[in-house]
């Protein structure tokens, strides 16, 4: 059993019907509007409402951030990586996925998966090692977007990339050092864009299995950007291309350093 505590997380949840819920506690103190809306989603889902204390949330959730709601759910079952290619092409015609290598940082999670959700992200691929675990500060941090996002959960990232590969999926990377610039590549093509670990990157031979490595251009003194922003620049990126009409599937830009499509 998981506990999901704010607002958002627990609607998201419920609308979701990803999990089951088996109880939802809300403290009795709280009276409003949004409140009684999610009473009333609780009751038309079946779910259970109990009226407790804010202190008695506060103890089980480890935290006084819940705004006085809290869940109770069924561990998350996630996918595997061929869950996620077994799904068809989006309506822009071309795939578009995320993965993550070493995002430990539950936070940066909850925010990747917020911008994954919002741009249209066909589904994000995490190391069951090196990894933020998907708990209810992720939950929180993505305002419930994480209850919708397709996740698939692989214990070596690399062999998946190349599995994509093999599925004539694209692997862009993202790196300081990269090129050609971001704006600079046509995502108009099946993609998965790779982020690498807080500060240190991507490592070696995922780097190595990147068929290119975009960069983002930075005119201030610092020379990167944390990793949800940078993640948000990009995703955003490929969503405002995909959704302009072309006559005709235009080709990635080449790399003379990169290897290409099942290497």
């Amino acid at each position: 059993m998981e506990v999901l505590y704010g607002l958002h997380p627990v609607e998201e949840a419920i609308r979701s019907k990803s999990r089951p819920l088996d109880l939802v506690l809300v403290a009795r103190d709280r009276h409003d509007e949004r409140l009684e809306r999610l009473i009333a989603q609780c009751r038309l889902a079946n779910i259970r409402v109990s009226l407790e204390s804010r202190d008695h949330l506060t103890r089980l959730a480890k935290t006084d951030t819940h705004q006085g709601v809290m869940a109770m759910v069924r561990e998350r079952r996630l996918l595997g990586i061929e869950d996620l290619l077994a799904g068809g092409p989006p309506e822009s015609g071309y795939r578009f996925f995320l993965a993550l290598d070493g995002v430990e940082d539950p936070h940066n999670l909850g925010a990747l998966l917020r911008t994954a959700d919002a741009a249209g992200v066909d589904g994000v691929v995490l190391p069951e090692r090196r990894s933020a675990p998907l708990n209810a500060t992720v939950a929180k941090t993505s305002a419930g977007a994480s209850e919708h996002v397709r996740i698939a959960q692989v214990t070596n990232l690399v062999r998946a990339l190349e599995q994509m590969k093999k599925n004539n999926i694209w692997v862009l990377g993202l790196d300081e050092r990269g090129s050609p610039d971001y704006t600079a590549f046509d995502f108009r093509t099946d993609c998965v864009l790779v982020l690498g670990r807080e500060g240190a990157g991507l490592h070696d031979l995922v780097k190595k299995t990147c068929d290119h490595l975009l960069r983002i251009p930075m005119a201030g003194a610092v020379s990167s950007l944390n990793v949800s922003v940078a993640g948000a620049v990009v995703m955003y990126e490929a969503m405002r291309q995909r959704q302009s009409p072309v006559e005709s599937k235009p080709q990635p830009v080449k790399s003379k350093v990169r290897k290409g499509l099942g290497s």
